[in-house]
């Protein structure tokens, strides 16, 4: 679990109180941040610990000293909790991929509904039971996309693969992923090969692309692929965004369709719609449907796939979120909106165009339970009323969460 800070002396720049670098300490982990990284308390002082459990006496090594607290490496596991398990990966620690394989899977996804359920109530100044967190069918071999990188060429076998745990610059060698589907592992080993063909002259660092879908694996950006979800045949280009995790996907759009329609209204808005999924999933349970993307291609995708899949009731713009109410022709008391936008969140603008639309009922999905709960304290402090809150864990054995927040209006 030593990661790359152990192999190197005291930057220049070490705060030498209130450990010496490199000082080992005996600790108790006592909780866990959102992230999942182990807290200790040495004499007040808080010290933090990763890939460490609630109730485990460890051994660590100090790295880093901040104002009110200290980084450490885990050394050694003196007292195990009940709740820990062999990692599935042997660069466990190393690699900055996973976070939660040292932990079962159901204490990994309590630790998720418990970061969402801190996350509302902290930032939103939200009071709401948060629901269980809705498991992946797979915990390991679910990713189907992978993009192992290197910083520079250099001659013989340079490292392709991810960040190190404790550092954003170096890269740690990884020629298989446990997370990632087994097409893609069996698929890697020629990617890594053709990488480091010697007749590449450039010297700069860059990016493979492992896309697993119906057709196979690609490594082409360009190449147009298609995945399966429900009922519908969505295709996009390899490049382009399309969630990873196919297993839990179809459960993900079936809860999302369900929260959708139950409110019984006409119309839909599908606001950040990609290439359709969502919008088109709802189509054959409304009148008509509107879904609106910044992205061309997108957009071109979600009408082709509309075609595709003989959905006539569904219409796709170009154009900023911000801007689409302009366009939408559809009574907000009629209307159910679904948002899933980037990681950022909502800005503004956005949000108080959609609070004067006021549509009847809103679904929230969101990558980042953090902006989704600033978003949430705007919409019901602006007249909407939060019905539930579920996270989805699209990545096991990482931190990050899928969450799905219904609301309609109060």
């Amino acid at each position: 679990m030593e990661s790359e800070s152990l192999k190197k002396q005291a930057p220049r720049n070490f705060v030498a109180e209130p450990y010496a670098y490199h000082q080992e300490l005996e600790l108790r982990i006592e909780s866990l941040t959102n992230l999942g990284v182990g807290i200790a308390r040495l004499d007040g002082w808080v010290v933090m610990v990763p890939f460490t459990l609630p109730g485990e006496r460890v051994r660590a090594r100090i790295f880093r000293n901040h104002k009110n607290y200290s980084d450490a490496d885990l050394l050694e596991i003196l007292e195990p909790a009940p709740e820990r398990v062999e990692p599935g990966c042997r660069l466990y620690g190393v690699c900055g991929g996973c976070q939660y394989q040292h932990v079962d899977y159901a204490t990994q996804k309590e630790w998720k509904r418990q970061q969402v359920s801190e996350v509302m109530e902290r930032i939103g100044g939200l009071d709401i039971e948060i629901l269980p967190t809705h498991g992946s069918p797979k915990q390991y071999h679910y990713r189907s996309k992978l993009t192992p990188h290197w910083t520079r060429r250099a001659p013989g076998d340079f490292p392709i693969g991810f960040h190190y745990f404790s550092s954003r610059k170096a890269v740690v060698d990884v020629p298989q992923c446990p997370i990632a589907t087994e097409a893609i592992n069996e698929a890697m080993p020629a990617a890594r090969k053709a990488a480091r063909d010697p007749k590449k002259k450039s010297k700069k660092g860059g990016t493979l692309l492992l896309r697993h879908t119906l057709e196979g694996v690609t490594g082409d950006h360009g190449k147009v692929v298609s995945e399966k979800v429900g009922d519908l045949v969505l295709q996009f280009h390899a490049g382009d965004f399309f969630q990873n995790n196919p297993f839990i996907l179809p459960e993900l759009v079936e809860t999302v369709v369900g929260h959708a329609t139950a409110g019984g209204q006409s119309f839909l808005v599908d606001a950040y719609c990609g290439t359709g999924l969502f919008a088109l999933s709802c189509a054959r349970h409304f009148e008509a449907v509107a879904g609106v993307e910044i992205n061309e291609r997108s957009i071109q995708w979600a009408r082709a796939n509309a075609l595709a899949n003989g959905l006539r009731n569904a219409e796709f713009l170009a154009g900023k979120a911000e801007e689409i109410f302009a366009g939408i022709r559809f009574p907000g008391d009629e209307t159910t909106m679904i948002i899933d936008p980037p990681r950022s969140g909502c800005d503004e603008a956005f949000l108080r165009q959609l609070v004067d639309f006021a549509p009847a009922r809103l679904v929230y999905v969101s990558c980042d339970p953090s902006t989704q709960a600033r978003d949430l304290k705007f919409l019901t402090a602006s007249g909407f009323a939060l019905q539930s809150v579920q996270p989805f864990d699209l990545f096991p054995q990482t931190r990050h969460i899928e969450s799905v927040a219904v609301l309609c209006k109060a």
